[in-house]
């Protein structure tokens, strides 16, 4: 079984390059929504105004430092991990439902964004991300002449 250790950073970039792929393919279908084992997949909402797509997501129980941000042309991709606080008391537990382990989350951006002016922040449990659209350029008649 410790041969097979090597061989899980190449699998887990293989599968981070086919949901890229599959993301690309069906915006629409969060391939990663569901996650494998030792993973969890925060809950996102993506919301457009005028000037800005802004991507909340929920990521409770984390430090800001912990949490990777990172856009690749008009996919916005979320990972990190959360750890759990371990004690030295001896517990018994009768329910455990939070989830612990690493996460990822890639999101298509609906729109053409400017990545130099994109902002994170994280409050309360809540990663919020602005990101500016680019300005269109406006339409322009051009006059053709005679030579």
């Amino acid at each position: 079984m410790a041969d097979l250790i090597p061989w899980r950073g190449e699998i887990d970039r293989l599968r981070d390059e086919m949901d890229r792929l599959y993301e690309r393919l069906f915006d629409w279908m969060p391939f990663r929504r569901f996650p494998i084992e030792g993973e969890w997949v925060p809950s996102v909402d993506v919301s457009e105004t005028a000037k800005n797509i802004v991507v909340s997501a929920e990521i409770p129980g984390m430090d800001a430092k912990d949490i990777e941000v990172s856009l690749d042309g008009n996919v916005l991709t979320l990972r990190g991990e959360r750890k759990q606080q371990k004690e030295e008391k001896e517990e018994n537990f009768h329910r455990v439902e939070r989830v612990y382990g690493s996460f990822f989350r890639s999101i298509q951006v609906p729109a053409e964004v400017d990545s130099s002016k994109v902002k994170a922040s994280y409050k309360r449990g809540v990663l919020k991300i602005t990101l500016p659209k680019v300005k269109k350029q406006e339409s322009k008649k051009i006059e053709v002449k005679t030579v």
